[in-house]
This record gives structure tokens, C-alpha cells and sequence, in this order.
């Protein structure tokens, strides 16, 4: 395994899922990228010829990675940007938590509640074993524990998921009556109708691809929705990770999206992904069936 080239080309053959792995472990794609990259980085500083079987070297390597990644202080975890039609009910969830993590960003979105939960340790032996179906020898390396401490992580794990309340469903009817009265305020600049809506203490973040903004405080985010104006006239609503958002469509293309976190019933924080490499990939377009 001399040649880097056919190094790069084994790895990008793995990278799907290893990306997988570190995405259930980490709940976040941006994380789960990095994590994946850094792998990348590690394989390019060791000796290719000392790794017997890379597959599982790549699976335990990127766990490390994902577990560093968790046991970090002040772990934030970024919202997925899962764009669907709005639906009033919400999608039905299965009882078993490895079922529910392995369908997917939609629904393990909802479970990533209860994984949080979790130990950095019982995340990794839970997702590792009852998901991807690794050994408690393998998961145990990862760990830098006894294969019986591994497979105990793994079994209080499951107990403390199985046995946990199932994470709060939004209530779509709120979501909507909330986001039809922000869309209705923004377009006819009712300043005072945007603060009713908005927590004192609201945070906005919006990604624009080559740059991000953060903006704090009732009153400078109803101030910059007013100016947005034009953008609420021509925005529908859509649901952004099961929660209330809206999609701005300009001349048939979606220039941004917008996710509502919701508490009671005042607005305590918005996402505005308008990125168009991202929403390109997202396929926004297409789930609008603009």
C-alpha cells in the first residue's frame, strides 16, 4: 500500500461510511466532515504498510476523532438543514432507538435528543455496536477500555435510551400560526408585531456561504426582518428538522431558508441558511418542486 494514489482512492471509497459512522456520533454533518478529514489527515502521516486491514484502522481512527469531538467543552451541535413540505402531523417514530438512528438525518434528528444524554463512552459503544455492528474488541480499541467495559457502556446505554421519555414533537399548529403571523409582520415592517413574537434574548444566525452573521436581541432582529420585507412576500412555509421554517423563493429559485426555534409561544432563536452551494445541495428546489 506504497502508492498514495491508490491510498487516496481506498479512503475515498470508505469516506460514504465513515461519514455515516461520524454522523450518527456526532449529530452534526459539519462535525462529521471534520472528523472525516481529520481521518484523512491521520492516514496521510503513518507508515500505509503497518496498517493490516485499513478498514477497520479507518473505523477506529474516526471514532477517536468523533469522541475527542465530543468530549470537547462547549460542543455545539449545528442544525442539519433537513428541508421537507410542511405536514400538520408529525412522522411517527419507531420504538427501537438503532432502528431510529440507522433511517436516517429526519428522524435521528429527533432521537439526537435523547443520545445527548449519554456519556461521550456509552455514545460511541451504543452507536458503534447496535448500529454499525462492530465487535466490543474494536469498540473496545476505540475506547482504550476492556471489551467487557465496552460491552457494559453499550448495554447502559441502550437502557438509559429504551427507558428515556420520547423526545417533545412540536406542536405544528402553534409552529404555523407563529409563522404565518412573522411572515405577515416582516411584509407589512409591523415592527411591534415582531417583537410580540420574539424571546427577549432571540439569537439569529444566518450562514451566507462566504460569511456568517450572528445577530442578538429582540429588537435588532425585528429591525433587520423589516428590512427583509420583500423576502417575506414571497416565503412559504416548510419544515427545517421537523421544526417550523420558511423557504424565500426569488424568480423560481430559493435563495434562503429560515428555521423558527420555538418556545411557548415566543421565538427564541432563528437559522437562515442562504448559501447557494448548500442549498443547491440540499435540493431545496426540487422537495419545493419549484
Amino acid at each position: 500500500m506504497t502508492d498514495r494514489r491508490i491510498l487516496a482512492r481506498r479512503f475515498e471509497t470508505e469516506r460514504p461510511r465513515l461519514r455515516a459512522i461520524a454522523t450518527q456520533l456526532l449529530g452534526s454533518a459539519a462535525d462529521a466532515d471534520d472528523a472525516v478529514q481529520e481521518t484523512w489527515l491521520r492516514l496521510e502521516r503513518v507508515d500505509a504498510l503497518s496498517i493490516d486491514n485499513l478498514e477497520a484502522w479507518l473505523t477506529t481512527v474516526v471514532s477517536r476523532v468523533s469522541l475527542d469531538l465530543l468530549r470537547a467543552p462547549r460542543r455545539t451541535r449545528e442544525r442539519s438543514w433537513q428541508v421537507e413540505p410542511w405536514r400538520d402531523e408529525p412522522v411517527a417514530v419507531e420504538a427501537d432507538p438503532a432502528e431510529l438512528v440507522a433511517q436516517g438525518d429526519r428522524i435521528s434528528t429527533a432521537l439526537l435528543v435523547l443520545l445527548e444524554t449519554l456519556s461521550p463512552a456509552e455514545r460511541i459503544a451504543f452507536v458503534l455496536h447496535d448500529v454499525f455492528g462492530q465487535s466490543f474488541d474494536e469498540i473496545a480499541d476505540v475506547l482504550e477500555r476492556s471489551p467487557e467495559a465496552a460491552r457494559q457502556l453499550a448495554s447502559r446505554a441502550r437502557r438509559r435510551v429504551r427507558g428515556a421519555d420520547e423526545p417533545p414533537r412540536p406542536d405544528r399548529e402553534r409552529g404555523r400560526r407563529i409563522v404565518h403571523a412573522w411572515l405577515a409582520a416582516a411584509r407589512d415592517g409591523n415592527l411591534g408585531e415582531l417583537l410580540a413574537l420574539l424571546d427577549d434574548g432571540a439569537v439569529l444566525r444566518a450562514d451566507y456561504g462566504t460569511s456568517t452573521q450572528i445577530v442578538e436581541g429582540a429588537q435588532s432582529i425585528a429591525e433587520q426582518a423589516v428590512l427583509s420585507g420583500r423576502l417575506a412576500a414571497h416565503s412559504t412555509p416548510i419544515l427545517i428538522d421537523g421544526r417550523p421554517g420558511v423557504a424565500a423563493v426569488m424568480h423560481d429559485q430559493v435563495v434562503s431558508i429560515m428555521a423558527f426555534d420555538i418556545v411557548g409561544e415566543r421565538i427564541v432563536g432563528l437559522g437562515v441558511l442562504a448559501d447557494p452551494a448548500r442549498l443547491e445541495e440540499l435540493g431545496v428546489r426540487s422537495i419545493l418542486q419549484i
